[in-house]
């Protein structure tokens, strides 16, 4: 579901990303193939260095299909941004790619909070957001990071995840899963 990041999935990430669909919501643009490489460089780089966490998210049969990152890492803590080609909208992909990066964000990497930025115009990465159980719209909770994302425009809904909600959310899916197999073995 999720790989490291590598100059090799450059040509089909970057042939989703171009897509009407999904460029305007893109945190790193780039305005050709070359440009793309180089960001992707420069991404692997900054994950070395610490300063964000990024993969490529692949289907089941190991093809790119979009990236998950972790941008901006300070205190325990980052932006979360996503992108998903358009052939793959609405199959599930992003609640899989997300729970797998937030189960290394959380256990593995020692991340107490994920933040979310969301256009407001960005229906479907709200209703998105909203599915997530462990989700919560931040905008009052965290006034001051809301108020920094939207300096003077008023463009983003805040969400955020925390390890501890996450965690719950897991720990209850878990139990349901196994409280259902038991009642199918009875």
């Amino acid at each position: 579901m999720l790989k490291k990041r590598d100059v090799a999935d450059c040509h089909a990430l970057y042939d989703l990303l171009v897509d009407p669909a999904v460029f305007p919501y893109v945190r790193q643009k780039a305005y050709s193939y070359d440009e793309y490489v180089f960001l992707t460089k420069q991404t692997i780089e900054a994950e070395e260095r610490g300063e964000l966490i990024s993969r490529t998210i692949v289907d089941e049969w190991g093809a790119p299909i979009g990236t998950i990152n972790l941008f901006d890492v300070s205190d325990r803590s980052g932006f979360l941004g996503t992108w998903i080609g358009k052939p793959y909208f609405g199959k599930g992909y992003n609640k899989l790619a997300k729970d797998a990066f937030f189960d290394e964000l959380f256990f593995s990497c020692d991340i107490q909070t994920v933040f979310m930025r969301i256009r407001k115009e960005n229906v479907r990465s709200y209703m998105a957001a909203n599915k997530l159980p462990y989700c919560t719209l931040a905008n009052e909770l965290r006034q001051d990071i809301y108020n920094q994302i939207n300096n003077q425009d008023n463009i983003y809904n805040l969400f955020q995840i925390e390890k501890d909600q996450y965690h719950l959310h897991m720990m209850r899916t878990h139990q349901d899963e196994a409280t259902n197999l038991d009642a199918k073995e009875a």
